[in-house]
């Protein structure tokens, strides 16, 4: 009798160390993962963001759509300046502004440009892809589908929605895009990521990662300061 006391004191023991362990160790744990998916969702949302902004560049508005983001992106050409010259304190001065400069270069009357001191000065307009431009190294039109995906989610989708805001007569447009902290933790310890979640919400705050918001004008993310 004396050793089953023994043994069952024993496990207990065990068993007990081994929780008092696990409850320091977990939180750790899932600290240490969130913080690198995080970074992950991080780099996926500013991409996102840059998407976005070029839409809006192009077409003075923000879309919620992900497929008409990634037919943007695919099929969209960014336009470029390339720049040879800056005009000088003097010649702005003189009244000299850039489109003039560009008007005199462009007449080729050589003793005017020498006159102006514009030999050298050049204003070029290029027009490239869109993916090349703005991911170059992180996606090609093969891989650009996927920048829609939020990591370590299994697929899930990053939410969009935008809106717009009357601001002393001018209607500004805005955006925001979403991914909630049940979408790329889900796999790690549930009552850790609903603690998390709890704590953001009493904060009034969102529980995930987002950047933009359709209350107010922001491009940032609340990641960002």
């Amino acid at each position: 009798m004396k050793l089953v006391i023994k043994i069952l004191l024993g496990i207990s023991i065990a068993l007990l160390g081994y929780f008092s362990v696990m409850s320091i160790v977990t939180p750790i744990k899932f600290e240490e993962t969130r913080t690198e998916r995080e970074k992950a969702v991080i780099a996926s949302l500013i991409n996102l963001r840059k998407a976005e902004l070029e839409f809006k560049n192009q077409y003075g508005r923000y879309t919620a759509s992900m497929d008409t983001l990634l037919l943007f992106l695919k099929n969209g050409k960014m336009k470029t300046v390339k720049k040879v010259g800056t005009l000088t304190d003097e010649q702005l001065e003189k009244g000299l502004t850039e489109a003039k400069a560009l008007a005199i270069v462009k007449k080729g009357n050589a003793k005017e440009i020498a006159e102006n001191g514009l030999q050298g000065f050049s204003r070029d307009t290029a027009y490239s892809s869109i993916i090349e431009t703005l991911f170059k190294g992180e996606y090609d039109e093969n891989t650009i589908d996927n920048i829609g995906n939020i990591p370590f989610s299994n697929g899930k989708k990053f939410e969009m929605e935008v809106g717009t805001q009357v601001k002393n007569a001018v209607t500004i447009p805005l955006f925001e895009i979403r991914a909630h902290y049940d979408t790329f933790l889900e796999d790690l310890n549930k009552q850790e990521r609903i603690n998390l979640i709890d704590l953001q919400e009493k904060l009034d705050k969102y529980p995930g990662l987002k950047v933009g918001s359709v209350s107010e004008p922001s491009t940032t993310g609340n990641w960002e300061s």
